[in-house]
């Protein structure tokens, strides 16, 4: 592929990404969040990228679900190949304006396309978009996020909404197998041949899925 955003060519034929949350010791021990950390693997389970979110402490407890973020994803070599930028936005039902937006670079610097969360009174509903604005998929999750544990699947699809060509999958711990431990998973599925600067886009697609639907779902626990 000419001009592939560098380190970008290990998702240039995988059909499957995998995001695993490290679920640090020092948090379980202390019951206080630190900086999330993922492992983004491929369906073999394979590392291909490690993520670390940056924001501080403060902003993280005080207004989670809607606390602005940047994700820094790096390949195995240390090199930093997506950033994943998202400022605040105020969530409310009553204020539809303020919908989320998520901002994708790669490499770090030029923008790769965005996720665009779209106003649906009943379903979750996002547009991918690439570094012109212009709408190439969208995602439409479930009716109701919290499936009692089981796995929730958000589709990707067509823009007429009409044909499916992938999901965006939380997976509970149920689905455990030698390459993952219970921790909160997710599984990216999309054609082999979906521009990598799109698949780039999926990653951060994901990351605000979690934190908008899944963040707080373990509290009670």
């Amino acid at each position: 592929a000419h001009n592939l955003p560098p380190g970008l060519e290990y998702l240039n034929q995988l059909d499957r990404i995998i995001i695993h949350q490290q679920v640090e010791l020092l948090e379980a021990v202390l019951g206080t969040e630190t900086s999330s950390k993922y492992e983004i693997k491929n369906h073999l389970g394979q590392r291909v990228y490690f993520a670390v979110e940056e924001n501080g402490c403060f902003d993280r407890n005080l207004c989670s679900p809607i606390r602005s973020f940047t994700i820094r994803i790096a390949d195995n070599t240390g090199r930093e190949v997506i950033t994943v930028n998202r400022p605040l936005r105020c969530n409310s039902c009553w204020f539809p304006c303020f919908l989320q937006e998520l901002e994708v670079q790669s490499p770090p610097g030029t923008i790769a396309g965005y996720v665009v969360q779209n106003w649906d009174p009943f379903l979750p509903k996002f547009t991918i978009q690439n570094e012109s604005k212009e709408d190439v998929l969208k995602i439409i999750g479930p009716y109701a996020t919290c499936g009692c544990f089981e796995d929730v699947d958000f589709e990707v699809k067509a823009l007429n909404e009409m044909s499916t060509i992938g999901k965006i999958s939380k997976y509970w711990s149920g689905f455990v197998n030698h390459v993952f431990t219970n921790t909160a998973n997710f599984g990216i599925q999309v054609p082999v041949d979906l521009d990598v600067r799109i698949k780039a886009v999926m990653i951060g697609a994901c990351f605000l899925i979690d934190l908008m639907f899944f963040e707080n779902s373990l509290d009670g626990l």
